[in-house]
């Protein structure tokens, strides 16, 4: 409602306009960041399903990042959105660890002659993911530690390291969960997959023989 004299107008500025101008950038910097990550994991395990499984880390991080910038009330800024990038690659490292473990024991269990139903691909999950647990959450609790002490810190620069460690955190939190319960789930439908048919029977199922009717 302010009447302006011909000649002026009115824009916001300060962090507002700081962010106006990373958002050209981040179009182009978060698309290449998620494909050189992609990239990145093909070549280390030279499948795309395993690339793609290990990707949806990014997502699951994302989301605890939202939530724990929303409990800081901490505004999206240039400094959030860095973190948010960082988070990115450090999610996709404990979907990576996950990944490993589980192939090993499926690689193992293979080459012993212990795979021939749903069953045995459920027992060989459960010891490629359940039985290392520790080393799994190690690798979050020694990121978590790092980044805690910086939310407490005080003096110059102090604000903008707390709104760049705030979404790793809050990240780690929730990628770590994908990590220790989703992982395994998608693991396990598309090593599933590669069993035959009759293998895809029920744990627990029994077959039971059905006599005839008489004529």
């Amino acid at each position: 409602q302010v009447r302006l004299k011909p000649g002026y107008r009115l824009e916001w500025g300060g962090q507002f306009q700081y962010l106006e101008r990373a958002k050209a950038r981040l179009r182009i910097v978060v698309p290449v960041t998620i494909f050189l990550i992609f990239v990145l994991l093909y070549m280390n395990f030279r499948s795309v399903t395993r690339s793609l499984i290990v990707l949806l880390s990014v997502p699951f991080g994302v989301i605890g990042a939202i939530v724990y910038l929303y409990l800081l009330n901490y505004h999206l800024s240039v400094a959030v959105w860095v973190g948010i990038i960082a988070l990115a690659g450090v999610a996709a490292e404990t979907g990576v660890i996950m990944i490993i473990f589980l192939d090993e024991a499926y690689e193992r269990w293979e080459r012993e002659g212990r795979l021939h139903s749903m069953a045995d691909l459920h027992l060989a999950i459960i010891e490629g993911a359940v039985q290392r647990v520790r080393p799994k959450v190690m690798t979050a609790s020694a990121i978590l530690i790092g980044l805690l002490p910086i939310m407490w810190s005080h003096g110059s620069g102090a604000d903008v390291m707390k709104r760049i460690a705030a979404p790793m955190i809050g990240g780690m939190l929730s990628s770590t969960l994908l990590t220790l319960v989703v992982i395994p789930v998608l693991y396990a439908l598309w090593r599933g997959r590669s069993l035959p048919a009759e293998a895809h029977v029920e744990a627990g199922a029994e077959k039971r023989l059905v006599p005839l009717e008489k004529p």
